[in-house]
């Protein structure tokens, strides 16, 4: 069944042109797809840098800190990756159909929605910082680190969502290496602040917080400027535009917006739970184990994301074998990663927790508890890969089933397993038989009914 948008409007006859690449094998392919997956791995290296210092420098309760207000972080960095992602897709398809001036007004509204979800995000995290972390587990000492680190962070919201919402516009408009290169600059700079604030002047989780939020400005500074070359930037949009231009990235950008947030919805039910089961060593435990697993969701969810202009310019052009062939190379390629980071995690595991300056006794939990995780990866790469190429073709209710079943899985999961089977270990038991429950059930959606096409 066709979208309303596909009802009132067919693709232009010049669509293969110069808007979509001219040819679609491994080449292309590769070339969108690996700058996406080091960006998005280096997105995720942020919170582990920052576990890294501030674990080295005041141990498990630094670690603990981060991780249990990470995922307020997460919610800001998810809306404006939902809307940069939602602004980009229609970007691509309206190109390929051969639209520019809509293609524009799409860049137009991306950029107001972020601005105005910056000042609301802003507002809501400096007014509820305390309410959140304590809903999210924290008590006492961590209670009151997570307070400062989150402040601070709360203060760059407008930095961290232009950063990552920028940069899904940048790769539509052929800027995916441009897009590598300003998440390589932001992160390198984190890195030396964190170590001048955290080692060098001993600023602990809030130097790490400071440090976080710069380099994602640098970021933010260089998609700007990206699309300022381009000259793409543009403010201008009517009113009447803007209100269908806002309903049409919330409807696709719903799903990307979950996507990125369903590891830290993981997260928040794993420790809350674990906080019950376990108390803080597992939360500690999970720390570790989450900042690891957290990269390679990351390059998964890259793979995905990579692909994505290209499946939207061969969706929007009506290419429906190219269309096909971007997803079987997704596939493959997603599947190939999870095999080689099995292996790579599998062999280290036992120095993981030493990593972030864990105690011995967490670091040795770590081992054995990541091992429960590293079963879900294929997994997660079937369910990473399906989403993307469900809100590329605007298939949004599909994407939003795969974005929000995981979550709800889990939760009924940890309600049932632990008291019947076996307390801590059944928490970590029920995140991975979560993952593989979604991918089966994206593997029940992909083969149902063909692709949707742009020129039936």
């Amino acid at each position: 069944m066709k979208t309303e948008r596909q009802q009132q409007r067919q693709p232009a006859a010049a669509a293969t042109g110069s808007n979509s690449p001219a040819g679609a094998d491994y080449h292309t392919f590769l070339a969108f797809v690996i700058p996406s997956i080091l960006a998005f791995a280096l997105s995720g290296v942020y919170a582990i840098v920052d576990g890294y210092f501030v674990g080295n420098s005041i141990g498990d309760i630094g670690i603990s800190t981060i991780n249990v207000a990470y995922p307020i972080i997460a919610l800001i960095l998810a809306v404006g990756t939902g809307i940069g992602m939602g602004g980009a897709v229609y970007y691509s398809i309206f190109r390929a159909e051969g639209n520019p001036e809509k293609a524009r007004e799409f860049v137009a509204g991306t950029l107001w929605l972020l601005l105005i979800s910056s000042i609301l995000l802003t507002a809501v995290v400096l007014l509820f910082a305390r309410p959140l972390l304590k809903l999210l587990g924290a008590e006492s000492d961590l209670l009151t680190m997570g307070e400062e680190y989150i402040f601070i962070m709360g203060i760059g919201s407008v930095l961290q969502i232009f950063g990552v919402g920028l940069t899904p516009l940048i790769r539509n408009n052929g800027g995916s290496i441009f897009a590598m290169v300003t998440m390589c600059a932001g992160f390198i700079t984190n890195i030396i602040l964190d170590f001048l604030f955290v080692w060098v002047m001993n600023q602990g989780v809030a130097g790490a917080a400071w440090a976080t939020i710069i380099g994602q400005g640098v970021t933010m500074i260089g998609g700007i400027g990206y699309l300022l070359y381009k000259k793409q930037l543009t403010l201008s949009i009517s009113a009447e535009s803007m209100k269908q231009v806002t309903k049409s990235i919330i409807r696709i950008g719903l799903a990307p917006f979950g996507l990125s947030l369903t590891p830290n919805f993981s997260l928040i039910l794993i420790n809350r739970f674990s906080s019950f089961y376990g108390g803080e060593p597992a939360i500690a435990v999970y720390a570790c184990v989450s900042y690891i697993l957290t990269i390679v969701y990351l390059v998964l969810q890259g793979v995905g994301d990579g692909i994505q202009p290209l499946m939207s310019q061969f969706y929007g052009a009506g290419r429906k074998a190219d269309l096909a062939g971007a997803n079987r190379f997704a596939y493959t390629f997603a599947l190939a990663l999870s095999i080689l980071s099995i292996a790579l995690l599998y062999l280290f595991r036992g120095s993981i927790g030493a990593i972030f300056g864990a105690s011995e006794t967490v670091t040795r939990e770590v081992a054995a508890t990541l091992v429960i995780f590293l079963i879900a990866i294929p997994f997660i790469a079937v369910n990473r890969v399906t989403t993307a190429s469900f809100y590329a073709t605007e298939q949004s209710t599909r994407a939003y089933i795969l974005t929000y079943i995981e979550p709800a899985a889990m939760l009924v999961l940890m309600l049932i397993l632990p008291p019947l089977f076996g307390g801590q270990s059944m928490i970590w038991w029920s995140a991975t038989i979560a993952r593989i429950l979604s991918a089966i059930l994206a593997v029940i959606l992909a083969l149902r009914p063909k692709q949707p096409t742009r020129s039936s």
